[in-house]
């Protein structure tokens, strides 16, 4: 590959802050709920010029994604994968919290419990087309805790 087909950007360096928050996510049930606005919320009120965000679920049956958010079909597509991917009537050992608990556990394997965001210029690097999510992998609704961390330059 010739040099000149891969080109960067100038390196930034910051003195690092460290800010932390907590969001509370009331879900309805099975799906994907819509995180980016809260944390963009977030970015702007500290103040965020350069660094890295952390997202981080405190869940084993929920998880968070970077996805399409153009298209709502794509989200139903990705919820039709993971529930064949982990069917809640596969027979499962594990049922003491009820029969979508060890699929959830499964999905949650198969997503991630945290992302990192880069943020630039005050905001997430973020594509055009991407949005954060949490996504509950329990039928019924629940109360979820998602840490936001940044690290980096603060105004």
């Amino acid at each position: 590959m010739s040099s000149k087909s891969i080109s960067r950007t100038a390196s930034s360096s910051v003195s690092a802050n460290v800010v932390s928050s907590m969001l509370t996510v009331r879900t309805p049930g099975a799906g994907f709920v819509d995180l980016t606005g809260e944390i963009a919320k977030f970015v702007t009120e500290i103040g965020a010029r350069e660094g890295a965000l952390t997202v981080f679920i405190r869940h084993t049956s929920a998880s968070l994604t970077i996805q399409e958010n153009a298209d709502p079909s794509v989200l139903v597509d990705l919820m039709t994968v993971l529930d064949r991917l982990a069917p809640q009537d596969f027979g499962w050992t594990h049922d003491t919290e009820g029969p979508d608990d060890m699929p959830a556990h499964v999905r949650t394997l198969l997503t991630a419990t945290s992302l990192q965001v880069p943020v630039l210029s005050g905001d997430m690097a973020l594509g055009t087309w991407q949005a954060i999510y949490l996504i509950e992998h329990r039928r019924r609704p629940h109360v979820r805790e998602v840490v936001l961390q940044f690290v980096g330059e603060t105004a």
